[in-house]
C-alpha cells in the first residue's frame, strides 16, 4: 500500500529532494501529506492527502474519522443552536465526501456540494467559477433552492486552503446571492503563506461578516527560487523517457520510472495491461485541484499501447481462478452495453437495493432525514457486499467515482467493521493528471488510464485511478452512480478491465443517481410578447433589431456611481439591480468620439466584415443574430448590413439580456426557439475582455437545456474584437478603440443596460431596459453606424482576404486574457478577477459607470486611448504605463470600496 511513510520514508521525499520543496509547520504534516509532480503552468508539485480518500487507498474510518472530527469541531466553534441552523456546503469533485462527513459531525446540518454535471430539469440556484480554470467550474443544484437562502451559518468544506483565493471567491460571489452573517471555511490543511493569512479577516470586514477557519493541521510549502521551471522540466523528461522506453506495451519499462509489479494472481497479462503512469492526458479538463489540461504526447501512447485486458488473456484467468463466491455472488452481462456484449469474465455486479428515493449524495441536498434512512440501509447493503466477496480475500478497495464519494466511503466503512480479516482501503478516481513514479518517497507510485464514463457535459477524456496497480489487492468494489454505468465503463479499455488485469475479483455496485422529482415550473403566458422595436422603443429603425426586453423606461433605477460600487462590493445589491447615472459627455469627450470614429470607421467595417463571413461559412447560411444588450448590438446590426450589402441576405436581429451570475434571460430564449431553429442562432457581443460573459453564456445554456429540454443553441459568441483569446469567431483580436465602446446608450439606440430584479422582472418576464427618449439630442447610434456602412465597399477586398485567413487559421481560443486578468489581480494586491477590466472597451466602461482605482496602458499606446486618458483626467484617476501588457489597457476597480475611500469630491484616491 501507499501510506504516508513507507518503510520509514516519507512519500514526499522523492519530489523534496529534486526540486527543494519544503513542509513547515505542524508535526502532523508529513504524516497528512505527500507530494508529486503534474504538468501546470503555475505551480509543478501537487499537495497529495493521505486521509482525503481520493489518490492515496486509506482505510475508511481514517477518511470519514477526519471529516466527522472537523466537522465535531465546526459544532463546538458554532455552538448547538448555531449548529442546528448551519449548511455545510463541499467542493467537486474533491471535496464532497469530505465535506459530507463534516456536515455529518455538525450534526443537524443539510448538507449540498458543488458538481460539474447538468442535470435535467434541475434548475441552477448558483454557481462559480475557480481561477484558475478555464472550464465552467462549479454549479449549485440545490433540490431544495431555499436551501441556501436562511441566515444560519454557511460552512465551506475544500481539502486544501492554500491561497485562500478559491473559498473567499465563493463567499463573496454566495454572498452577493444569499447575505448571511456567519461562514466558518473548513480544511484539512491550511497551508496559506503569511501573505495570505491575513486577508480572512480583511475580506470579512469587507462583506460585513464573520469568517472563521476550521484545519486539521496547519503549515507552509517553502519553494526555492526557479522550482517552477525545474518541476516542468522534470515532468518532461520522466514523461519523455518513459516513452522513449517503449511505454505502457513493455513487461518491464525501462529507465528511472518503473510501477508495482502485477499482483502474481493477476497473471502475466495484469502486467502487460498496466496502464503508462506518465501520460499527461490531453483530454483531462482542469479539476478542483488546479490540474489544467496536460497535452504530452504519451497520453496517446498509452491508450495505443495498452493491449485490451479484457480479452482472451483475462479468460485465461477467469479460468485458472474461478471464484470462490460466498453465498449470493453471481456474474451476470452488465447494464447498458451493446447487444450481444458481455461482462469481463470476473467482474461481478451486486445489487445493493438502494432505498428507493434516497439520494446517492449530495449533488441536489442531503439532508437529516436522508441521513437517517441511510444508516438505517447501510447493514444491509454492506452485507451483500461481503457475500459477493471471494471467501479467501484478506485485501479490499472499495473504489468510488469522481464526484460520488460519500456512498463509497460509508459502504467502505461499514465492510471494515463487519468483514473480519479483512483489510479494508478506500479510494476514488479522479480527472486530475498526475505523474507516476514507482518510488516509497512519491506519493503516486501508480496510476491506471481510462476513458470517462459518465458522459460528461465537458466532453470525452481520460481519468485516473492512482496506487491501485500493484497495490496486491485480492478484489475491488467499483462503486458509481447510473448515469455512469455506460458502455465505455465496460469498454476493453474502461476502468472495469483496467481494475481486472490489477485484481483477480471485481465487484460492480451501481448506485441509482438521484434526480429531483420535476419542479413546479411557474405557470408561462401561452405566448411571450413580441420584441421591442423602435421608434417606440430604441432609436434604431424597427428592421434593424427586435428587443427580447421589457420596457422600465417609467421607473426610478439610477443610483449614484459611488454608492452603487458600495452596494455591490459589500454584496448588498448586485450590479444588475440599478443603473449608473448616465455620463453625459463634454464637448471635448464627445469631439474625441467623432475623431476615433473618422479614424477606426474603415477598420470595423473590416472586422464587422470578416466575422459575418465566418459566421455564414461555418455556423449557419442564412442565421439568426441574436446580440447580448447592448454592447454587441451595434454589431449585430453592423453584421446584419454586411449581409445585406455583400450577400442581399435580411438577417433576423434580437437582442437580448444576459447577467453575469444570473444567466441568460431564458424567456428570451423560449420565444427564439419557438420561432426560430435554435440551430441557426448566433450570439453577438462586441469583445472580449476576459472571458466571463462567454464562460456564462455557456453554463447557462447548458442549464437552459436541463430545464427545458430545448436544445441546439450553440453558446460560441461571434465578436468583433477578441483581444481575450475566449472565442473561435471573432474578426479581429487586436485591442483597439471600437468608439461604441465610449460612450453608454446614447451609441445603443438610446437603451440602458439591463435589469434584473425580483420586483420587476417576474418568471413570466423578459429582463427589463430603459429608453432614455429625453437624450435623443446627444444621441449618435444610427450615426454611429452610417460611419461604418459607408466604408463596407472600400474594404470587400481586404475583408475577403482576412476571412480566408482566419478560415484556414488556428483560431482556438487561447485564454491568455484570463491568465493576464488572474496575475495583475495578485501582483496588485485586489485578489478578484472580476475587478480587473482588461482591453479598451472594459477600461472605458469602468471609467463611465464603475469606481476606478487607476488605469494600467500599454507603455507607447496611441491615439487609442486619447479618450481613456481624458476620461481618467476628469475623474482623477492615475494611468500607469506598463510594459509588455497583453491588452492595450486594463482599468481596475478601486477593490475594498466604501466611499470612505473616496475624497470629498468623489474622485478615487490611491490605496
Amino acid at each position: 500500500m501507499n501510506k504516508a511513510v513507507n518503510d520509514g520514508v516519507w512519500s514526499g521525499s522523492w519530489v523534496a529532494e529534486r526540486l527543494g520543496v519544503r513542509l513547515e509547520g505542524d508535526d502532523e504534516l508529513t504524516g497528512m501529506l505527500g507530494l508529486a509532480l503534474r504538468r501546470n503552468p503555475k505551480r509543478a508539485h501537487l499537495l497529495v492527502s493521505n486521509v482525503l480518500g481520493k489518490h492515496v487507498p486509506q482505510s475508511p474510518s481514517v477518511v470519514y474519522g477526519a471529516g466527522f472530527a472537523l466537522g465535531r469541531r465546526v459544532r463546538e466553534l458554532l455552538g448547538a443552536q448555531e449548529a442546528a441552523r448551519a449548511v455545510v456546503l463541499g467542493y467537486a469533485e474533491t471535496a464532497t465526501g469530505l465535506g459530507h462527513s463534516v456536515a455529518d459531525g455538525v450534526g443537524l446540518a443539510p448538507y449540498l456540494h458543488s458538481t460539474r454535471r447538468p442535470v435535467a430539469g434541475v434548475a441552477r440556484a448558483g454557481g462559480f467559477e475557480e481561477s484558475h480554470s478555464h472550464a465552467t467550474s462549479h454549479l449549485l443544484l440545490p433540490e431544495d433552492p431555499a436551501l441556501l437562502v436562511g441566515d444560519g451559518p454557511l460552512v465551506l468544506v475544500d481539502d486544501e486552503f492554500s491561497t485562500g483565493n478559491t473559498v473567499l471567491n465563493t463567499v463573496r460571489d454566495l454572498h452577493e446571492r444569499y447575505p448571511r452573517r456567519r461562514y466558518v471555511v473548513v480544511a484539512l490543511v491550511d497551508m496559506r503563506s503569511a501573505a495570505d493569512a491575513g486577508r480572512l479577516a480583511e475580506f470579512a470586514g469587507e462583506i460585513g461578516a464573520r469568517v472563521d477557519l476550521v484545519a486539521a493541521a496547519t503549515g507552509t510549502v517553502r519553494l526555492p527560487e526557479g522550482v517552477l521551471e525545474k518541476g516542468q522540466e522534470l515532468v518532461a523528461r520522466y514523461e519523455a523517457e518513459n516513452a522513449g522506453a517503449g511505454g505502457p506495451s513493455s513487461a518491464a519499462p525501462s529507465g528511472p520510472v518503473a510501477q508495482f509489479p502485477a499482483p502474481p494472481s493477476s497473471g502475466a497479462a495484469a502486467e502487460a495491461g498496466q496502464d503508462d503512469p506518465q501520460s499527461s492526458g490531453a483530454a483531462a479538463e482542469a479539476d478542483h485541484e488546479g490540474n489544467p489540461p496536460s497535452s504530452g504526447l504519451a497520453a496517446e501512447a498509452d491508450r495505443e499501447g495498452n493491449p485490451p485486458s479484457s480479452g482472451l488473456a483475462v479468460e485465461a484467468d477467469q479460468e485458472s481462478n474461478p471464484l470462490g463466491a460466498r453465498g449470493t455472488a453471481r456474474s451476470a452481462p452488465t447494464g447498458p452495453q451493446p447487444e450481444g456484449e458481455r461482462t469481463h469474465p470476473h467482474v461481478t455486479r451486486v445489487d445493493l437495493h438502494w432505498p428507493l428515493g434516497l439520494p446517492d449524495g449530495g449533488r441536489h441536498g442531503f439532508t437529516p432525514v436522508h441521513r437517517s434512512h441511510l444508516e438505517d440501509a447501510l447493514p444491509a447493503m454492506t452485507a451483500r457486499l461481503a457475500e459477493a466477496l471471494p471467501a479467501d480475500a484478506r485485501s479490499v478497495l472499495v473504489l468510488g467515482f469522481e464526484e460520488l464519494m460519500y456512498a463509497p466511503l460509508r459502504l467502505a466503512r461499514e465492510l471494515e467493521q463487519i468483514a473480519e480479516g479483512v483489510e479494508v482501503r478506500y479510494s476514488t478516481t479522479t480527472r486530475s493528471p498526475v505523474l507516476a513514479v514507482d518510488d516509497p518517497g512519491y506519493a503516486i507510485r501508480t496510476r491506471l488510464v481510462f476513458p470517462a464514463h459518465d458522459t460528461p457535459a465537458d466532453g470525452p477524456g481520460e481519468r485516473y485511478a492512482y496506487n491501485v496497480a500493484g497495490a496486491g489487492f485480492d478484489a475491488v468494489i467499483a462503486v458509481v452512480d447510473s448515469v455512469a454505468d455506460t458502455p465505455e465503463l465496460h469498454a476493453p479499455d474502461g476502468l472495469l478491465a483496467r481494475l481486472s488485469a490489477h485484481a483477480p475479483q471485481v465487484l460492480l455496485a451501481v448506485v441509482p443517481s438521484y434526480v429531483p422529482g420535476p419542479l413546479a415550473l411557474p405557470e408561462r403566458h401561452p405566448m411571450l410578447p413580441e420584441p421591442l422595436r423602435g421608434p417606440a422603443f430604441s432609436s434604431y429603425a424597427p428592421e434593424e433589431v427586435g428587443w427580447l426586453l421589457q420596457d422600465l423606461s417609467d421607473v426610478t433605477l439610477e443610483a449614484p456611481t459611488e454608492e452603487r460600487e458600495e452596494a455591490i462590493q459589500s454584496g448588498g445589491a448586485h450590479y444588475a439591480e440599478s443603473l449608473p447615472v448616465e455620463y453625459q459627455p463634454s464637448e471635448q469627450y464627445q469631439e474625441l468620439f467623432q475623431t476615433a470614429l473618422a479614424e477606426s470607421a474603415a477598420r470595423l467595417a473590416q472586422a464587422a466584415g470578416a466575422v459575418t463571413e465566418i459566421v455564414l461559412a461555418e455556423r449557419s447560411p442564412r442565421p439568426v443574430l441574436v446580440s447580448l444588450a447592448r454592447a454587441g448590438t451595434p454589431v449585430g446590426v453592423l453584421m446584419r448590413r454586411w449581409a445585406q450589402f455583400r450577400h442581399g441576405l435580411e438577417l433576423p436581429h434580437y437582442a437580448v439580456s444576459i447577467v453575469r451570475g444570473r444567466g441568460i434571460d431564458a424567456n428570451a430564449l423560449r420565444w427564439l426557439a419557438a420561432h426560430h431553429d435554435p440551430r441557426d442562432v448566433v450570439f453577438v457581443d462586441g469583445w472580449t475582455g476576459k472571458g466571463a460573459i462567454t464562460r456564462e453564456l455557456t453554463a447557462a445554456i447548458r442549464e437552459f437545456e436541463a430545464s427545458d429540454g430545448i436544445t441546439g443553441f450553440d453558446p460560441e459568441i461571434a465578436v468583433l474584437a477578441d483581444p481575450g483569446s475566449c472565442v473561435r469567431t471573432y474578426g479581429t483580436r487586436e485591442d483597439y478603440l471600437i468608439p461604441s465602446a465610449c460612450l453608454n446608450s446614447t451609441v445603443s439606440g438610446l437603451i440602458s443596460r439591463t435589469v434584473l430584479r425580483a420586483d420587476l422582472v417576474g418568471p413570466n418576464d423578459y429582463h427589463g431596459a430603459k429608453f432614455y427618449r429625453e437624450l435623443a439630442g446627444a444621441d449618435v447610434s444610427v450615426a454611429f453606424l452610417d460611419a461604418v456602412s459607408a466604408r463596407f465597399a472600400e474594404v470587400v477586398d481586404a475583408v475577403d482576404a482576412t476571412a480566408k485567413e482566419l478560415l484556414s487559421g488556428d483560431r482556438e481560443p487561447t485564454w491568455e486574457g484570463w491568465a493576464a486578468v488572474e496575475r495583475i489581480s495578485e501582483e496588485y494586491g485586489i485578489h478578484d478577477v472580476n475587478l480587473v477590466k482588461p482591453g479598451v472597451g472594459e477600461t472605458t466602461r469602468v471609467l463611465l459607470r464603475r469606481v476606478p482605482w487607476k488605469i494600467l496602458a500599454r507603455a507607447g499606446a496611441g491615439a487609442d486611448l486619447d479618450h481613456v486618458r481624458l476620461l481618467a483626467e476628469q475623474r482623477g484617476v492615475p494611468v500607469e504605463e506598463v510594459a509588455e501588457l497583453p491588452y492595450t489597457c486594463v482599468g481596475l476597480i478601486h477593490p475594498k470600496y466604501t466611499r470612505g475611500a473616496t475624497g470629498a469630491d468623489g474622485r478615487a484616491v490611491n490605496l
